[in-house]
């Protein structure tokens, strides 16, 4: 199982770009956890954190695409390491100024969240470029959503010791501060500073106007509300059982059992389409969503977190493989960043949905919306079946210059001219 992952990681610069991409989205990653938890220190509701968390998703979600175009067009270090300066100080802000007056708080959360850098879809992007063989690229997208699951189990628990070592302001200016670093190790190295974009169709789309791609992007919207109500809900099920430790362990939960699945997914080869596979692997998180609602003890409830989120990884690594298949030439930062905001938006709007369910009838029916919103992503899969065939003479080797400064020919994938 380790064979592949090593081969990745041994090739020439590929730990470094992970891990600085996995530090570098460190604040987002914990943004809505953190945000949580620094609302309520501040004397604010629930209903309160759960909105600045839903404003700073929303404005991520504006953020990574447009930031993603720029990457496309301007390459990786012009932007990236900016935007994440810009992110960490509006969040300084807001750690410094609390939730009173209240328009500077939704002011710094929203410019935080706007100009967070497109590091995740950058990572996908410079790929090709370290990674020679179709397969290996496979792998790694699999092995980064794996690593991405290693951040989410860490992340949370970084919060809560921020919290316990200091201050709920600490927690917010570490991880800011380290956001920062990753997305400096990741913009000085070779890859990121050769890497260009290929030549692109003027289109005031970008890589929306491949329907394969939007009928990917409207199922994940919902695979993202199931993970971000989860967070809301989670908080207040500890509430009960034991505290800010029980729900640090709760979100840590989910990514650990989201990292064992995605370890085995990513392990071996599978045969046919990943858009097939993708509604299985869809079905089966939805599924696993529905034990929660019993809420027994919190060790009990702590694995069937773990239940949870086994299934997330490997829907996200089929989502990559997907992403890539479709987007248009030209468009493959702004394609990845795309599904990025899909996600962070279904994120934020699960979490400020949970937080009026919630409010209203408790945390059992908080668990209820990862459940609906994972059958319903389901749906709109099923839904979009045929859109969502994969493109004509995909997954053949053909010179590209996608990843190569020099427009010289690499052997890697393309689909005639699909990014």
């Amino acid at each position: 199982m380790a064979a592949g992952y090593l081969e990745i990681l041994r090739a020439r610069h590929a730990a470094r770009l992970l891990v600085g991409t996995l530090v570098g989205r460190l604040p987002n990653a914990t943004a809505a956890i953190a945000l949580v938890l620094f609302v309520r220190a501040d004397g604010g509701t629930y209903s309160l954190a759960g909105v600045l968390a839903a404003v700073y998703g929303v404005a991520n979600a504006v953020g990574q695409p447009v930031l993603g175009r720029l990457v496309d067009l301007y390459g990786q270090p012009r932007v990236q390491l900016p935007a994440a300066v810009l992110s960490a100080l509006s969040m300084t802000v807001f750690a410094f100024s609390g939730t009173d007056p209240l328009p500077l708080a939704y002011a710094a959360v929203a410019a935080a969240g706007l100009f967070t850098p497109p590091l995740e879809g950058g990572l996908r992007a410079l790929w090709p470029s370290v990674l020679r063989r179709e397969d290996q690229v496979h792998t790694a997208y699999a092995m980064d959503a794996v690593a991405q699951e290693v951040m989410f189990t860490v992340g949370p628990l970084l919060v809560t010791l921020c919290v316990s070592l200091w201050s709920e302001r600490a927690a917010l200016l570490v991880l800011n501060g380290l956001g920062v670093l990753g997305a400096l190790s990741v913009v000085v190295s070779a890859p990121s500073r050769a890497w260009r974009s290929q030549p692109r169709e003027a289109h005031w789309l970008g890589a929306l106007r491949a329907p394969g791609l939007l009928a990917l992007l409207a199922a994940f919207l919902f695979v993202g509300m199931a993970l971000g109500s989860i967070a809301v809900a989670s908080m207040s099920y500890a509430d009960d059982h034991g505290g800010d430790v029980v729900y640090g362990w709760l979100m840590a939960a989910v990514g650990l059992g989201a990292l064992a699945g995605g370890t085995v997914y990513g392990a071996r080869e599978w045969a046919g389409p990943p858009e097939r596979r993708l509604r299985v692997v869809v079905g089966l998180l939805a599924v696993c969503y529905l034990p929660l609602m019993l809420m027994p003890g919190a060790v009990a409830m702590v694995l069937l977190t773990v239940v949870a989120g086994v299934f997330l990884a490997p829907a996200i690594a089929c989502a990559f493989v997907i992403v890539d298949r479709h987007a248009p030439r030209g468009t493959v930062t702004e394609a990845f960043s795309w599904l990025v905001t899909t996600f962070t938006v279904g994120a934020s709007v699960g979490t400020g949905l949970a937080g009026s369910v919630v409010q209203a009838g408790g945390a059992l029916w908080g668990f209820a919306v990862p459940g609906v919103a994972g059958a319903v992503s389901l749906l709109v899969l099923l839904a979009t079946g045929r859109v969502l065939a994969a493109p004509a003479g995909g997954g053949v080797v053909a010179a590209s210059s996608e990843n190569d400064p020099n427009r010289a020919a690499e052997p890697r994938f393309s689909s005639g001219d699909q990014a």
